[in-house]
């Protein structure tokens, strides 16, 4: 979009990148790429503003939401649901957390028991400073989206150039290549995440040393499937695959599997037998389990109307 080249000469390039950036760096080094490249998703933030969308209407209909009565739009709500708790997430985060102990040389089972009050406040921190971030991002590119592509009846895109060419002739050349970068940004801040989870929670199943701290003699099988699986994503490119429809696709299995790991992590985080004095407070149960509700509604709501 931004060179004029096809994606097919780009992802290899990135893939290569993600995949050297991943195995071959250190986990300070990797996690201060992956802090840098939040930068980009402002691009979205300002792409909405050049989209001049009407604010009013916008506020309103974020404040007073008319959900459709309509079956057919279940699809698109779990689909936001599961964007935005995603099971990946639950790998992944806990995953980090363990790689900042180890950064901080507490490289035991042992030496990680237990957390400080202090440290426990510094995770609530950094996990509710990031939600609350990616979700005004999406809400952004939902609001860029609804000023420009659906205002103009562009409803059925397939790729991701297919938006941004779209959104040139409606929001200006700035708006498009803000959009693009964000593009490019989401991408490269993307694949090493999700393929680092579904790398850390298969090693975890099967009890294979994992970290990106390891070396890959380490730890082969772990940087086998993050390889892998970047690499998979790769070949994708290569074949007559819409790429919206795939990340649709998959938003609508992460909002149907994640109401079961929601309840378990619920009922774990209420178990004295396994959190001792650091259960679930009374607010954390209240948006924890009006959270479950919700999730699993829509869910169940989404099976009864499409199967």
């Amino acid at each position: 979009m931004l060179t004029g080249l096809t994606a097919g000469v780009w992802v290899p390039v990135f893939g290569a990148v993600v995949i050297v950036a991943t195995v071959y760096t250190t986990y300070a080094t990797f996690a201060a790429w992956l802090k840098w490249l939040t930068a980009v998703l402002f691009a979205y933030i300002l792409s909405a503003i050049l989209a001049r969308p009407n604010w009013p209407a916008a506020l309103r209909d974020t404040l007073l939401p008319r959900l459709p009565s309509d079956a057919r739009a279940l699809p698109t709500l779990v689909g936001i649901l599961g964007t935005t708790i995603s099971p990946y997430l639950f790998f992944w985060q806990a995953s980090q957390e363990v790689e900042e102990e180890r950064a901080k040389g507490r490289r035991t089972v042992a030496a990680r028991r237990g957390a400080t009050e202090h440290e426990l406040r510094d995770a609530r921190r950094d996990v509710f400073t990031g939600m609350a971030f990616s979700n005004v991002v999406m809400y952004f590119i939902i609001l860029a989206t609804a000023a420009t592509l659906f205002r103009a009846g562009h409803t059925n895109i397939e790729t991701s150039r297919e938006a941004a060419e779209a959104l040139r002739p409606l929001a200006g050349d700035g708006a498009y290549v803000l959009f693009a970068l964000g593009l490019v940004g989401t991408g490269l801040l993307a694949i090493p995440v999700l393929a680092g989870s579904a790398s850390f929670a298969v090693a975890e199943l099967f009890a294979w040393p994992s970290g990106l701290d390891l070396k890959p003699t380490q730890a082969w099988r772990f940087y086998t499937i993050l390889g892998g699986a970047i690499v998979a994503g790769a070949v994708l490119e290569t074949l007559s695959v819409s790429a919206v429809r795939m990340l649709f696709l998959s938003a609508i299995i992460n909002g149907l599997l994640a109401p079961p790991l929601m309840l378990l992590v619920m009922l774990v985080g209420n178990n004295r037998a396994i959190m001792g004095t650091g259960v679930n407070g009374f607010w954390l149960n209240v948006f924890g389990w009006g959270a479950t509700a919700v999730m699993t509604i829509a869910m169940l709501a989404f099976l009864w109307t499409w199967f």
